[in-house]
């Protein structure tokens, strides 16, 4: 995609990939938040997403993790190998089920999810309407 609308359309729609992920794991979170010992779901790709469009090209040697605690350095390089992860929350319950959602928390985070997600869709019909009024125009 991005050879013919630009790398930015392909950085958006990446983003808008790894929202609506996160959309679906917070709403998998609400649908269980009264399930015992359920753990919610958390989607993480805006660490890999920028890492992966701020060293477009980039040399890398890589780096072999020996121990659990070493941090990861190797990663996406390119858009092409960008992937959001999905993974259980390990945080503590305060909860006798052992359930750790938090409705309201649940809540906010959709609804930061969601003003992100149009703000990065209003963006690419921006940028499709601009495309489709150049070719309107060259006729």
């Amino acid at each position: 995609m991005d050879k013919l609308y630009g790398t930015n359309t392909e950085v958006m729609a990446r983003a808008l990939d790894g929202l609506s992920m996160r959309q679906k794991a917070i709403a998998e979170n609400v649908a269980n938040a009264d399930t015992p010992h359920y753990k919610r779901f958390e989607v993480a790709f805006e660490g890999a997403l920028a890492k992966s469009i701020s060293q477009p090209g980039a040399f890398t040697v890589p780096v072999a993790a020996t121990h659990p605690g070493h941090y990861r350095l190797d990663g996406p390089q390119s858009l092409d190998e960008f992937q959001a992860t999905v993974s259980r929350s390990g945080e503590v319950t305060m909860r006798n089920d052992g359930n750790n959602v938090d409705i309201d928390a649940e809540m906010t985070r959709l609804a930061q999810t969601n003003v992100t997600y149009n703000a990065m869709a209003d963006l690419m019909k921006r940028k499709f309407s601009g495309l489709n009024s150049i070719i309107r125009g060259a006729n």
